[in-house]
């Protein structure tokens, strides 16, 4: 195990270094491909094709990055199974796959969903599971004890909140895609507050210490060139393998849910949202517009590179109250996060209601 900070800088400052190099080499490769995503000026707002593939940049920063402290002797650590790791970036690969031929051949809902299923699916059979909450008055509820032991629900009680935790995280960052830069920085606060949580948690130089950092700076060297204007997308598989990759680090750094929900909360709430409305109006859940609250901050005027540092800053700001709050007051928080983010839509609701331009 890494056992000071210097290391665990230095694991941070060279992921963002690969990473950037690495996402030079991707946009070359996806024009070598052809592989671009085309500009219809209602979802997709960017002016010129842009080329995809990013997420393969990020997964293989993080891959490298786990090889190379492995051979060092302190990537590993007690509480973690070297397997959930292998099978964790077997996963990933899964996830920037699908993300490749979605990319590639513009798969339909009902077949791109095959890529998240599979990842989860291999990831929970390799072990990983919510096992336990924090409870609010202090010490943790093993979520396999509600129910009488042995019985049928305490075993399908973690398996359901794992398998839904999981897909939903992963769909959060997906349908989050939306603007230059949002995904990665929001992804990259998210990884920086569970490594600061892990510390909490387990020893310094942990494997969730080691492997969140490596996280952020992975998806920090790819943003600086996501950034408005963005030279490379992340794609279906950088965008999936993000929201997933957090998903689990939040499990394994110690069931860091309410953690994890601070920092994306408001993209969940969002989602919600849109979800609700489109049921309300007769409309597939799952076909896209442009009602997310990312474009409806554009309309409203923001423009790209305010509307992604608002939503950071929201997410940093509640990502910093959950290194400070108990459980109890956790909740609180959330429900603080609802208050606001029903205020943000009354807010827009009403300034959109006047007339106002084309999206900037």
């Amino acid at each position: 195990m890494i056992s000071n900070y210097p290391n665990l800088i230095l694991i941070f400052l060279l992921s963002v270094v690969l990473s950037f190099l690495l996402t030079k080499l991707v946009i070359y490769l996806a024009a070598k491909l052809k592989i671009f995503d085309q500009p219809d000026f209602n979802i997709k707002i960017h002016k010129k094709p842009v080329p995809l593939l990013g997420g393969l940049a990020i997964y293989s920063t993080l891959l490298l990055a786990a090889v190379f402290m492995w051979q060092r002797g302190f990537l590993l650590d007690s509480r973690i199974d070297p397997w959930l790791i292998f099978w964790f970036f077997v996963a990933g690969a899964v996830l920037i796959f699908s993300g490749f031929l979605d990319d590639k051949y513009k798969l339909t809902p009902k077949w791109s969903i095959l890529g998240p299923l599979s990842a989860v699916g291999i990831v929970m059979a390799s072990g990983l599971k919510i096992s336990y909450i924090t409870h609010p008055d202090g010490g943790v509820l093993y979520l396999d004890k509600i129910f009488a032991s042995g019985s049928f629900l305490s075993a399908l009680i973690p398996l359901f909140l794992t398998f839904f935790w999981l897909l939903g995280m992963t769909y959060t960052t997906k349908l989050l895609d939306g603007l230059d830069g949002l995904v990665g920085s929001i992804g990259t606060i998210a990884a920086l507050v569970i490594f600061f949580v892990s510390l909490s948690w387990d020893v310094v130089g942990s494997t969730t210490s080691v492997l969140s950092l490596a996280l952020a700076g992975a998806i920090l060297g790819f943003l600086l060139l996501n950034w408005h204007p963005a030279n490379i997308f992340l794609g279906e598989g950088g965008s999936t393998f993000i929201g997933f990759s957090l998903a689990v680090l939040a499990i394994v750094s110690g069931s860091k849910i309410a953690t994890a929900l601070l920092v994306m909360g408001l993209p969940v709430l969002d989602i919600v949202w849109v979800m609700v409305r489109r049921w309300q109006q007769g409309r597939p859940i799952w076909q896209g517009d442009n009602e997310h609250l990312h474009f409806r901050l554009l309309r409203a005027g923001l423009g790209q590179r305010r509307s992604v540092l608002f939503m950071s800053a929201i997410s940093l700001c509640f990502g910093l109250t959950a290194l400070l709050l108990t459980t109890k007051t956790k909740i609180s928080a959330l429900a603080l996060l609802l208050i606001f983010m029903l205020g943000l839509n009354i807010w827009l609701n009403r300034k959109l209601r006047k007339p106002h331009e084309k999206i900037p």
